[in-house]
């Protein structure tokens, strides 16, 4: 315990100031006529975004919401990881680890972290509390880098080690979405008992036997072809993210224009309207941390890491994840679930629920929502 040590977000003006004139002095280029949004991220919504980023964003004000936070570090297999540690009310609070992915950030669970925690405060019942975990995944954030790229089964491993050898809890829940549900199911596959449950908001593994019978069979392909027009920044990531660091290290107004576009596609919004998902600042707060840190380059390594460690598949044999399962489907989810029946040969499903709108980003887009099935779940274990 003596490892771990506390810390605080304090990020230099100098940082700041950098940034900002990089934005301020940004050379606008050219879209195709018929652009909108199809050709990538749209220039006219990244000419608004930046002026606001250099005329009105207040990093400092955000760096405070998060400091608000109880925040640690510790070294964990010689990466120093970071993380949110919200002590749950009452005496029982459950663990609860929740894991984010990219472009995300520890950012995306401002929302839903006090409500786990201290759900009295929010209408709720106390004994529903959680002690509640978000670490910055190692290579992403405010987290120490790997050596060299690491995927999620490494980082699974990681995680499982932070909550039992350094943090000391006998047993936990972990919850994921996007790399936090690979890095998830890696956990409940391989460091259960003390992860005793799961939960996740994506269907990123797959069973190694593929689709059986006519709806799963339609389901891989038109998945398959949803993903046609989405695979090639995770191609770039998984190939040669070395080459791309270097623009988008130079570059504020690159590292914007590229997660701004997942965050776009990616969500349940009206039409092209982002900001009927999420406001600029929570954009921008995003953003920044991949800028302030100058994680943008490592952080994508994970999707080289994975395509090292063999894919999309748990086990090559078919073995299952048996630790309880709960599934929050999320409509507008970029990476589509499957049919029931698919994902029971890769998980013991105990929890399944349809929710009634969102996207790949379920804590920023609906926290409640998020929130409240994180809870049912957990209430289905006792």
């Amino acid at each position: 315990m003596t490892s771990i040590k506390p810390f605080q977000i304090d990020v230099s003006d100098e940082t700041l100031e950098r940034i900002r004139e990089k934005v301020a002095g940004y050379v606008w280029h050219y879209m195709p006529d018929d652009g909108g949004w199809s050709y990538g991220t749209n220039l006219d919504y990244m000419k608004e975004l930046c002026a606001y980023w250099v005329e009105e964003y207040d990093w400092r004000a955000h760096e405070v919401m998060l400091n608000g936070f109880s925040q640690f570090t510790a070294p964990v297999n010689g990466i120093d990881v970071h993380f949110i540690h919200e002590k749950g009310s009452g005496t029982a609070a459950t663990p609860l680890l929740i894991s984010h992915g990219w472009p995300g950030s520890v950012a995306e669970f401002v929302h839903i972290i006090e409500p786990l925690a201290h759900p009295e405060r929010f209408g709720g019942r106390e004994e529903d509390a959680f002690d509640v975990i978000a670490p910055s995944l190692p290579g992403f954030g405010f987290s120490g880098r790997p050596s060299r790229p690491m995927g999620p089964r490494g980082m699974a491993g990681v995680f499982a080690k932070l909550m039992t050898e350094t943090l000391g809890y006998e047993s936990y829940i972990a919850q994921g979405g996007d790399w936090g549900g690979a890095i998830t199911s890696w956990i409940g596959m391989e460091h259960a008992p003390a992860c005793r449950a799961i939960h996740l908001n994506v269907l990123t593994m797959r069973h190694p036997d593929g689709p059986q019978g006519a709806e799963e069979e339609a389901w891989a392909a038109r998945f398959e072809q949803d993903q046609v027009m989405e695979n090639g920044y995770r191609t770039i990531q998984a190939t040669k993210p070395q080459t791309l660091s270097y623009a988008m290290n130079d570059s504020p107004v690159g590292v914007a224009a590229w997660i701004i576009e997942k965050f776009n596609s990616w969500s349940d919004t009206d039409g092209d309207d982002i900001e009927s998902a999420y406001t600029k600042d929570e954009l921008l707060t995003n953003i920044m941390i991949y800028l302030v840190t100058g994680t943008f380059n490592s952080a994508s390594w994970i999707y080289y890491g994975r395509r090292e460690e063999g894919g999309r598949i748990l086990s090559p044999a078919g073995k299952r994840v048996e630790v309880p399962t709960g599934c929050a489907l999320f409509p507008e989810e970029m990476l589509s679930w499957s049919p029931r029946s698919y994902v029971e040969r890769i998980y013991n499903v105990t929890h399944w629920t349809e929710m009634p709108r969102g996207g790949h980003f379920g804590a920023m887009e609906e926290p409640e929502l998020m929130v409240e099935d994180i809870q049912k779940f957990a209430r289905s274990l006792r």
